[in-house]
């Protein structure tokens, strides 16, 4: 069984309208996902969408790991800090960097681990990308923020030293599918230059207009996996 993990971005797409609820009690609260046959969608945001710094990442993948998901793909909505990294465009990370607070499920326990991205799933989903034409680039060091605020300029001038794009969500689900043992590779959708990268100011409205574009794409390739889940 596969899950995909989607943004904000999917709260208004059509393509999970016929598919079934299911819902799981967790010990960090009660999820509810959709579900077609193996395949299964996730609303990280919840609906009505609360914001990136409130998401219950605990309960999100105690609860996939409780239904016997095997593998994960997540949608990231990101800003670029490199030039040559063009909004519209997609990532897939082979890294994340997250200096701040990382949830855990080893709170009691003595237990670590040592975090990486799943190099071969990840290949896969960019095989998917090329079969699909979607434009996606491979590799990567995807820095995660607390939010819900954008980065400041000089945070990006620091920060694009270190990564290449810039979200509020993917470390915090990596780390906690690594801790369960859950293949997990995550398409970050690049939806903005980041603050102070591109010589036009950053606007909202910016953002929404990429976010609805890329959203094509993604529902391609959601479809796409979900047809040849058995």
């Amino acid at each position: 069984m596969i899950a995909f993990i989607g943004g904000t971005s999917l709260i208004h797409s059509t393509i999970f309208s016929s598919w079934s609820h299911q819902t799981v009690k967790t010990p960090y609260g009660t999820v509810t996902l959709k579900k077609d046959q193996a395949t299964f969608f996730l609303q990280r945001h919840g609906n009505p969408p609360l914001p990136p710094h409130r998401i219950n990442h605990l309960a999100h993948v105690w609860a996939m790991k409780q239904l016997g998901i095997q593998k994960i793909i997540a949608i990231n909505s990101v800003g670029s800090m490199k030039r040559d990294i063009k909004p519209g465009t997609f990532l897939i990370p082979d890294d994340f960097l997250s200096l701040w607070h990382i949830p855990t499920f080893f709170n009691d326990e003595m237990r670590f681990i040592v975090p990486r991205m799943d190099s071969h799933f990840a290949a896969t989903l960019y095989n998917y990308c090329m079969s699909l034409k979607i434009p996606a680039k491979k590799g990567g060091v995807y820095i995660q923020t607390h939010g819900p605020r954008l980065e400041t300029k000089a945070e990006i001038s620091m920060l694009k030293k270190f990564g290449d794009v810039v979200g509020m969500t993917m470390a915090s689900e990596a780390t906690l599918c690594l801790e369960y043992d859950i293949p997990y590779a995550s398409i970050c959708s690049v939806d903005n230059y980041c603050h102070g990268i591109a010589k036009k100011a950053l606007t909202i409205d910016e953002i929404h207009l990429n976010v609805k574009r890329n959203m094509q794409y993604i529902e391609k390739l959601i479809e796409s996996i979900h047809h040849e889940t058995p």
